[in-house]
């Protein structure tokens, strides 16, 4: 009998030391375009988040093309998708991200939104350009956005290349609260943060009104988080070969109510802050089962090269339509008659 008193108080000790873990998800001032400058000499791509596509485009482009075929999280990359009642062509064309010099962070996420004028309930989701992958390698990049992965580095069994305030955190349990650091001001719509887990589900998270002036941390609290041990369900899982559960950030919500006034909207946003508890605690273990076995390797590898496929398919279209679009501003002035 005291032996079980023993191992039921080891496990409430166990289970209670992984509480209140905080990390950042995503933080928008590490975002800034550093490499890939255009025709004026100006940066457009993200080194930290670079990504190369030309792999998955087809032997029908040249050596030149799949050159340029490189895309990032840069902060002016980000999509701004209306609600389909609210895609008109001048709203859309008026609704875009870019970067937001600040006093205090130095570069922000700044967004601009065209909502209709008309009185109805309207949307617009703010996107990254691609889905952030969960299990990137980690990698070099050139100046010229060329990538090279570290050989050491799988992005399974270590880090990934979107870790660490770039869009992804791993080993996460149930989640305690999110916050979400946004500069207001007065407008009445409310903000939500979208979250991705491991097995693609999306959780859309309401995290207050963007009516006040200045920067303000907004905070979702968890109404269904247990912080006394005692009235939790306790299970025990198999720790291996299930790969850890990890959320990823999908973007924002910001909806306007068919009462407020309709036109520009702009926001500022700095970054995604979660405080969640450890879905495994970190243990020194006798043997290494993954290096025996590679079950989560094999598993996560396939997960990696789906989500590449599908990234890579959607880029290409976009690179496709980028050539074919117009270039001239203006038509070309007619010569006068010379007799």
């Amino acid at each position: 009998m005291r032996r079980i008193v023993i191992l039921v108080a080891i496990t409430l000790f166990a289970v209670g030391s992984v509480f209140a873990e905080e990390a950042v998800l995503i933080d928008f001032s590490k975002l800034a375009a550093d490499i890939v400058t255009d025709d004026n000499d100006v940066p457009t791509q993200n080194r930290a988040t670079a990504m190369d596509f030309s792999n998955v485009a087809g032997g029908s482009f040249t050596d030149e093309q799949k050159a340029v075929m490189k895309t990032s999280l840069a902060i002016a990359n980000w999509d701004v998708q209306l609600s389909s009642s609210s895609r008109t062509i001048t709203n859309e064309v008026l609704s875009y991200t870019r970067e937001a010099p600040s006093k205090q962070w130095e570069k922000v996420m700044g967004v601009r939104i065209r909502f209709p004028v008309e009185s109805f309930n309207a949307s617009a989701r703010i996107k990254p350009p691609f889905e952030i992958p969960a299990y990137e390698p980690q990698a070099e990049v050139g100046d010229d956005g060329a990538i090279t992965p570290s050989e050491d580095s799988d992005g399974i069994t270590n880090p990934s290349r979107f870790e660490d305030g770039f869009g992804v955190l791993k080993n996460v349990g149930t989640i305690k609260a999110v916050a979400v650091n946004a500069y207001g001001l007065n407008f009445p719509h409310a903000l939500s943060a979208v979250l991705i887990d491991n097995q693609g589900n999306e959780k859309i998270v309401f995290m207050g009104y963007l009516n006040y002036d200045g920067w303000g941390q907004l905070v979702w609290n968890n109404p269904a988080y247990i912080s006394e041990v005692r009235n939790r369900e306790l299970r025990l899982y198999p720790i291996y070969p299930d790969s850890t559960p990890f959320v990823k950030f999908g973007g924002f919500l910001i909806q306007r109510d068919a009462g407020s006034n309709g036109g520009d909207f702009i926001g500022y946003f700095k970054d995604v802050k979660i405080i969640y508890d450890k879905a495994v605690l970190d243990t020194e273990r006798d043997i290494e089962d993954e290096s025996l076995w590679n079950i989560i390797k094999d598993k996560e590898t396939a997960k990696k090269n789906f989500e590449m496929t599908r990234f890579g398919h959607n880029q290409v279209l976009r690179y496709l339509d980028s050539q074919k679009q117009a270039k001239e501003t203006g038509f070309t002035p007619t010569p006068a008659n010379e007799e």
